[in-house]
C-alpha cells in the first residue's frame, strides 16, 4: 500500500431528486454567456438533452449542441471537435452523455487553445491547461468519467485505446440525476455497470491501494453488488439506479487514488482493434484476470467479502472463491458475451493482442501480480 496518497474531485457535485434543476444555478454562478453543450444524437433524439437545454436559456446564456460525438472516439475525431468548438465563442461546456460524451467534453476543455493539439497531449499530457469550465451530467451509470481527470481515445494506427489523464481535466461541476439513467437500455446498463464494478474492485486490489481509494472503492463495490441486477433488469427500480449512479461516481473517485489493474489493460486492444463496447470487453476480462490474480489478492478480496457479502465462507481462500464466483454470476446473468469468439476475435490474433496489451504499462504496474507475455496469451486464449 502507498505510503503518501492523493484523492481528486470535482469542485461541486449535485445529486438526489431532480438534481438537473441545478444547471441554470451553475450556469449563472459561472457568469456563462454561451453554453456548448455536449451529447449524441441517440440521447439528443430521446430528449434528454432538453432540460438541460432549457434550463441554460433559462440562466440567460446562449447554447450551441454538438449532437455528434461518436462512441469511443479516435484522436482526431476529438480534434475536429475542438475545432468546431473554437469557432463557437463559448465559454462553458455542459456535457450530457455517457463516457466518450464526456472524456470529449474534458478534452475540448483543455485544448480549446493553440497553444497545443492532441496529438501534443498524447505525447506528453502535462502540456493541458483548463480553457473552459465543465459541468458533466452522466446519462449511464458505469463509467465514472464525471469523476476522473482521464480521456479515453483511439489510436487507430496503433490499434489501441489509450488513457490521457491529467487533473487539468477534472470536471469543476457534476450533476447525478437518476432520471437520466431511467430507460438506459439492460444491454448498456449492464455492461456500464460492469465497468464500474471494475473500476471499484480492480481499485480496491490496487499496488496503489490507500486509505482513501479504499473507502470509496469499498462503498461502490457494496452498492454495486447490491444493485446492479435490478437497476438492470427493472426499468422501475429506481432506488437500485440511483445506488448504480453514486457506486458509479464512487468508483470513478477510487480511480483518481488508486488506479486499475490487468483488466482495464488487457481490455484496450480489444477496444482499439475489434471496437468491442469498453465495458463488454472489460466484463469478459474480469474473472480470468481475477483468477490469475487470487493467489495476490486473496486478503484482499476476503475483506470485501466481508464488506460487501457477509456469507458463510470462513477461510480467507473460500472468502476469495466466493467472490471471484460471484463476479461471475453477475457477468452471466447480465448476458453479456463470454468470449472474444462470439465478437469475432480468433486464435491468429493472439500475438497482436498480447503485444498491444503489454504496452499498457500504466495499468500493468497496478496489478499486484506481474503480468508477463506468457501471462496474457493464456488470459487471452481463455476468453477466444
Amino acid at each position: 500500500m502507498l505510503k503518501q496518497y492523493c484523492l481528486k474531485l470535482p469542485k461541486a457535485v449535485y445529486s438526489g431528486e431532480d438534481a438537473t434543476d441545478k444547471v441554470a444555478q451553475v450556469v449563472a454562478e459561472n457568469k456563462a454567456t454561451k453554453v456548448c453543450l455536449f451529447t449524441d444524437k441517440a440521447l439528443h433524439k430521446l430528449g434528454l438533452a432538453d432540460e438541460a437545454v432549457r434550463l441554460i436559456r433559462e440562466a440567460g446564456a446562449e447554447v450551441e449542441v454538438i449532437d455528434d460525438i461518436p462512441a469511443e472516439p479516435a484522436y482526431a475525431d476529438v480534434q475536429a471537435v475542438v475545432d468546431r468548438f473554437k469557432a463557437m465563442g463559448a465559454d462553458q461546456i455542459v456535457a450530457v452523455g455517457g463516457g466518450s460524451v464526456m472524456d470529449t467534453a474534458k478534452l475540448v476543455a483543455v485544448l480549446a487553445t493553440d497553444e497545443y493539439d492532441i496529438k501534443d497531449l498524447l505525447a506528453d499530457p502535462t502540456k493541458a491547461k483548463k480553457q473552459i469550465r465543465t459541468l458533466m451530467i452522466p446519462t449511464t451509470a458505469g463509467t465514472g468519467a464525471e469523476a476522473t481527470p482521464n480521456a479515453i481515445v483511439a489510436v487507430p494506427e496503433d490499434e489501441l485505446k489509450v488513457g490521457i489523464v491529467s487533473n487539468e481535466m477534472m470536471a469543476d461541476d457534476v450533476i447525478l440525476d437518476a432520471r437520466m439513467i431511467k430507460n438506459l437500455p439492460r444491454p448498456i446498463a449492464a455492461s456500464t455497470g460492469i465497468d464500474a464494478l471494475c473500476h471499484a474492485i480492480e481499485c480496491y486490489t490496487s499496488t496503489k491501494a490507500n486509505p482513501l481509494s479504499d473507502t470509496f472503492a469499498l462503498e461502490a463495490l457494496d452498492l454495486i453488488l447490491k444493485n446492479i441486477i435490478p437497476a438492470c433488469d427493472d426499468p422501475e427500480a429506481m432506488e437500485a439506479k440511483r445506488n448504480m449512479q453514486l457506486a458509479s461516481f464512487y468508483a470513478g473517485i477510487a480511480i483518481t487514488a488508486a488506479g486499475t489493474t490487468a483488466v482495464h489493460a488487457l481490455s484496450y486492444p480489444l477496444g482499439g482493434r475489434y471496437h468491442i463496447a469498453h465495458g463488454v470487453s472489460n466484463a469478459i476480462l474480469l474473472v480470468p484476470v481475477f483468477r490469475f490474480n487470487e493467489p495476490a489478492i486473496r486478503g484482499r478480496l476476503a475483506t470485501a467479502y466481508d464488506r460487501c457479502v457477509a456469507g458463510d465462507a470462513a477461510t480467507d481462500e473460500g472468502k476469495s472463491a466466493a467472490m471471484i464466483e460471484l463476479l461471475d454470476k453477475i457477468v452471466r446473468h447480465l448476458d453479456i458475451p463470454k468470449n472474444l469468439g462470439e465478437l469475432g476475435v480468433e486464435n491468429p490474433d493472439l500475438d497482436g493482442l498480447v503485444e498491444a496489451g503489454m504496452k499498457v504499462s500504466r495499468l500493468l504496474v497496478n496489478n499486484m501480480r506481474e503480468v508477463t507475455p506468457e501471462d496474457a496469451r493464456a488470459i487471452y486464449q481463455q476468453i477466444i
